[in-house]
């Protein structure tokens, strides 16, 4: 993974969450806080929560005297996430690195992850933390995208971008995001880390948009690949988001379109007699 992979500062907070979450986001949100909420934690622990799309679906689902710790290691997502939520003294936002948890050994019922773990430099490392910070039975939900050609618009943005940067095209979305789709290797990692009961669901739904446009520029402006394309030519960020635009609308029509998208659920549970000794 590319250091510019992790960037989401400037105006990416912004169009990610006005542009980018409504398109792919809140749907598996929705979902995610679903899950979580079955649980009736009395504290629960969302790492990686960029701009808050699971911390708003879910919060409202939780116990009145839960205790909620919203983290992301961006502190620029954090601070716009923390606007976007409105009061509420169950919830504290911290940042925090998912690799290195401050929080002591078996604190929480809950430790739950919407489309972060692609982002760790080490997952083994990442989803050993969790294990830790989780009491035992605690439950580790997390989600990941399935590979890129399962998932339509960032598919034919990834290939408008090879056309258009044709010796060393932009490869955030195929590297990073749709990176880490392999479920045998999510399973392996998890029980490196000292899982032994996981879950894993393969959910596909269907991304909707007003415009080719607007997708185009949810993905262009709205997530790293933006560095990626300003790092090659920041005079051509416009033309890289007419082609990506003009890619989607040869693939899904003119005015609204719809394309499919795939995520696998991650629910990896912590073991009773478990007593963690990792640091």
């Amino acid at each position: 993974m590319a250091e510019s992979d992790k960037v989401f500062s400037g105006a990416i907070p912004e169009f990610y969450d006005t542009l980018m979450v409504p398109l792919i986001f809140d749907a598996y949100a929705a979902d995610m806080a679903q899950r979580v909420a079955a649980y009736s934690p009395g504290s629960v622990l969302e790492t990686a929560a960029g701009s808050g799309a699971v911390t708003r679906a879910l919060a409202p689902r939780l116990g009145t005297h839960t205790h909620y710790v919203a983290t992301d290691l961006n502190q620029p997502m954090l601070d716009y996430a923390s606007t976007r939520q409105g009061a509420d003294s169950r919830i504290e936002w911290q940042r925090a690195d998912a690799l290195d948890l401050p929080f002591e050994d078996a604190s929480f019922d809950i430790v739950c992850c919407q489309f972060g773990a692609m982002f760790f430099p080490d997952r083994v490392a990442g989803y050993a933390q969790a294990h830790r910070v989780l009491k035992p039975g605690g439950h580790f939900v997390f989600s990941v995208w399935d590979r890129i050609e399962e998932n339509a618009f960032a598919d034919d943005i990834t290939n408008a971008m090879a056309e258009l940067f044709v010796e060393n095209p932009p490869r955030f979305l195929a590297r990073t995001p749709h990176g880490y789709h392999d479920v045998k290797l999510i399973r392996e990692d998890l029980s490196h880390a000292g899982f032994a009961d996981i879950e894993i669901k393969t959910i596909a739904t269907v991304s909707h948009s007003t415009s080719a446009a607007a997708v185009a520029t949810a993905y262009c402006l709205g997530t790293p690949l933006r560095n990626e394309i300003e790092f090659r030519d920041p005079g051509l960020l416009q033309l890289a988001t007419e082609r990506a635009t003009e890619a989607i609308a040869r693939r899904h029509g003119q005015g609204p379109v719809a394309g499919k998208i795939q995520a696998h659920m991650i629910v990896a549970t912590k073991s009773v007699a478990t007593v963690s000794t990792q640091s």
